[in-house]
């Protein structure tokens, strides 16, 4: 399957509105210096004319910081560069503020009579706590909008490895069927006796496989249930004694794993490690578990031919495995395959962190 392009889908559901957080900032502002500049009483015109000039004399370093400093020192993690840069700009404003604000006021409105609201180190004063307020509130918003897109981008992948995991239980299911149907229709046209005996075992394994795997997680003792009914069910194809060695040394039979991950293996050592009153080397298999630690190890005969019961179709259950792996198991799995002259070995290791 395809991989979704997450960014893609988050632009289209963008949590960062710079018009709205800047619309918000500087209302907030402009109420907060028109009750400073009015000292609490009833404001005067005079005080929102004075109260939106500095606003705007202020919004440049404001807005320097923004879109500059912020993210071309403090993002690139260059804090010794940021805080000489914040310092230079605020100090430039504010010196800029107390020398002109004063004579830009009465030229453009000079009609009106201003004093001076703010002496020069309140300016300063004013200056440092708006750009170090502005700049935590900046911060946060930032940090707002990249927990959101952390979590759309964890739900949309949830949601994607889950049609992922749907797509492969469809293609193991009737590829299962396929396998098991050739045993049935092979002991059909042997008119063997056991083939009622078979039938019946088949709807068990497939009850099984289509209704009780469809789940997130199944306990051991079910998959070993399984992999025994999978094992009696290929005796009767199976012309050999023995065929088939299965030690289990496991502590917790209640142990979660993903269902169908075993399944592939065994039917794969079928196909390619036993031919029907041929083979003398029995299929190995070792299941072993111990707290959170996992262990599957199957090993056949290498035959290097191939089953009569194989078609084009071969090769879909453990091509499915290993992308169930990466898929549920990432990063807490092993799978490792050593093939010689004579023998072919599967291993898969699993830590289980739930």
């Amino acid at each position: 399957m395809q991989n979704l392009n997450f960014n893609i889908l988050l632009n289209k559901a963008n949590y960062h509105r710079p018009l709205i957080f800047n619309g918000m900032l500087w209302s907030l502002a402009c109420v907060i210096l028109v009750f400073i500049f009015s000292k609490g009483q009833s404001p005067i015109t005079v005080d929102y004319i004075y109260t939106v000039t500095f606003l705007v004399v202020l919004a440049i370093p404001v807005s320097i910081n923004f879109y500059v400093l912020i993210p071309k020192f403090l993002k690139q993690e260059s804090y010794l560069k940021y805080i000489i840069c914040f310092v230079t700009n605020l100090v430039v404003f504010a010196l800029l503020s107390s020398w002109l604000l004063q004579p830009i006021l009465d030229a453009l409105f000079s009609s009106y009579f201003f004093i001076s609201y703010l002496s020069k180190p309140n300016i300063f004063l004013v200056f440092s706590i708006f750009l170090i307020t502005t700049t935590l509130l900046k911060l946060a918003e930032d940090w707002f909008y990249f927990n959101t897109n952390e979590n759309k981008i964890l739900k949309l992948k949830n949601q994607h490895i889950e049609t992922q995991l749907y797509a492969l239980r469809a293609q193991i299911n009737p590829h299962f069927l396929f396998n098991s149907l050739n045993v049935v229709y092979a002991l059909a046209l042997e008119k063997k006796e056991g083939i009622t005996t078979a039938i019946v075992q088949l709807s068990d394994i497939l009850r099984y496989v289509i209704y009780d795997s469809d789940t997130e997680s199944v306990t051991l003792r079910d998959e070993i249930k399984l992999l025994q009914n999978y094992i009696a069910f290929q005796n009767h194809r199976v012309e050999t004694p023995n065929a088939t060695n299965f030690e289990i040394d496991i502590i917790d039979e209640h142990f979660q794993i993903y269902p169908m991950l075993l399944l592939p293996l065994l039917e794969n050592s079928y196909k390619h490690g036993l031919i029907a009153g041929e083979t003398k080397t029995p299929i190995h298999i070792k299941l072993y578990q111990n707290k959170n630690q996992f262990q599957f190890t199957i090993s056949n005969a290498n035959l290097n031919t191939k089953n009569t019961l194989e078609d084009k179709h071969s090769g879909v259950g453990l091509v499915n495995l290993k992308n169930n792996l990466n898929l549920v198991y990432p990063n807490q799995h092993q799978f490792e395959v050593k093939e010689s002259t004579d023998s072919f070995k599967v291993t898969l290791n699993i830590t289980n962190e739930v």
